[in-house]
């Protein structure tokens, strides 16, 4: 067992236009491009629209805002929901209160949805 800080090496993000937004890189594999990003959104922010770099899930694990895909429709969200979006899939987000997610992504990642009758 490793025990370890994720809340280390926090760096701004303003690219694509974004505004009030803290990364920090969690993991990354060694094995393929896959990396987890813990990313904090300040009341207001946004990360701005740009296309996703590969296939990536928007896990939101505290907090309120919003996501939108490539037509610009945004869509509510809160702790608990999360969104996939396709490599080169133009996205956006942001919140009027606050949020933190967790960003995964890497080349054929799918969320699972269990079956709801089982």
């Amino acid at each position: 067992m490793r025990v370890f800080r994720f809340d280390r090496g926090e760096r701004s993000v303003d690219r694509y236009g974004s505004v009030g937004v803290v990364a920090t890189r969690v993991a990354a594999s060694a094995e393929g491009p896959v990396e987890l990003t813990w990313l904090t959104v300040q009341p207001g922010g946004t990360i701005g629209a740009h296309p996703a770099s590969a296939t990536q899930l928007f896990l939101v694990v505290s907090g309120e805002g919003w996501v939108a895909g490539a037509d610009g429709a945004r869509v509510d969200v809160s702790a608990g929901w999360g969104v996939r979006w396709e490599a080169g899939e133009r996205h956006a987000s942001g919140t009027a209160t606050g949020l933190v997610a967790l960003a995964v992504e890497g080349p054929g990642l799918d969320a699972y949805e269990p079956d709801p009758h089982p």
